[in-house]
């Protein structure tokens, strides 16, 4: 058990000039990523996260098209104080008011890593253009009297034309046919898109995770164990599936251990494998998705992809 103590405000519990100063600080930041001035988020973040910007960098340059332009609206502010001697493997912050089935309407649960001791602040903004709505989530940490730049997130809350509503309805027509893959896929995306980041729950994150709990098939990897798939004469480790958008198609991403990717040809061969082999053992994917994308993941983290359309993987 942790020997930190921690506790979480929300916006409406703080003094005028936190809610302000910590309001302006997560404006500038979302104004400069705006720009694609990576460069000056990076002068303005804690120096552990600058040292290793690489993240922060990819984030802000793959999405700015959608933030060019965008006007951005704080949707809410988190105080989270740390205290102790060391940072703690993983602290859990509850924020808000809490009845006696968990979570409200402005609730809300961060679940962090190796947080050293400090004051923190968490910004979610409404990133907003005329074709899309982002949730823009900051992590700040205060330092003095200015607040550092300790964490970016930027999520879309639609994905191929449809939000988290369009998602979990599907899921549960799914659940309903009987098709429990699909069903589980459609609630992983639905409980994405409604969270701005995978360490916060919510209200809605948690009233779907009841949902769909009894939903989880039992042959597809989870907390950190693989599932063996047969193709043809090997078996392969699969890591993670999960739908993802590839422009306006919904498409299946397939990721399996490989001990070795250099030779792309072979990859590509055990890739289309690996695809086809998945499209034969859940024949329910061909009525929710347009593809599947097999990602073969080497021992360093490398990895190489290969898409077939779904009509291609007979």
């Amino acid at each position: 058990m942790s020997a930190q103590a921690q506790s979480c405000h929300t916006s409406s519990e703080l003094e005028d000039a936190t809610r302000s100063a910590i309001t302006a600080t997560a404006q500038r930041f979302f104004d400069l990523a705006a720009k694609g001035d990576a460069a000056s988020l990076r002068q303005n973040a804690i120096a552990s996260l600058a040292a290793d910007f690489s993240s922060i960098e990819a984030t802000v340059k793959d999405n700015q098209q959608e933030l060019t332009g965008a006007q951005a609206t704080t949707k809410s502010v988190f105080l989270l104080e740390v205290e102790g001697a060391s940072p703690a493997a993983q602290i859990e912050f509850y924020c808000g008011v809490f009845g006696k089935n968990g979570q409200t309407s402005g609730s809300a649960v961060f679940s962090l890593d190796n947080l050293p001791p400090g004051k923190y602040a968490v910004a979610i903004l409404d990133a907003t253009t005329s074709q899309a709505r982002d949730n823009f989530l900051l992590i700040l940490q205060q330092s003095a009297a200015d607040w550092k730049l300790a964490g970016l997130y930027l999520k879309p809350s639609r994905i191929a034309g449809h939000d988290s509503d369009w998602f979990a309805a599907r899921a549960r027509e799914y659940k309903a046919e009987g098709q429990l893959h699909n069903a589980w896929f459609f609630y992983l995306q639905a409980r994405s898109l409604v969270s701005p980041a995978p360490f916060m729950s919510t209200l809605a994150t948690d009233r779907l995770y009841d949902e769909f709990q009894g939903v989880h098939p039992a042959d597809l990897p989870a907390d950190g164990k693989t599932a063996d798939l047969v193709a043809g004469t090997a078996t392969y480790k699969l890591t993670e599936l999960f739908p993802a958008a590839v422009g306006n198609d919904l498409d299946l991403i397939v990721k399996y251990q490989a001990a070795d990717i250099s030779n792309s040809n072979q990859t590509y061969q055990n890739n289309v494998a690996v695809i086809k082999a998945v499209a034969a053992k859940y024949p329910e994917l061909r009525d929710a998705f347009a593809g599947v994308v097999a990602r073969a993941v080497d021992p360093s983290g490398h990895d190489f992809g290969t898409l077939l359309a779904m009509k291609d993987t007979k």
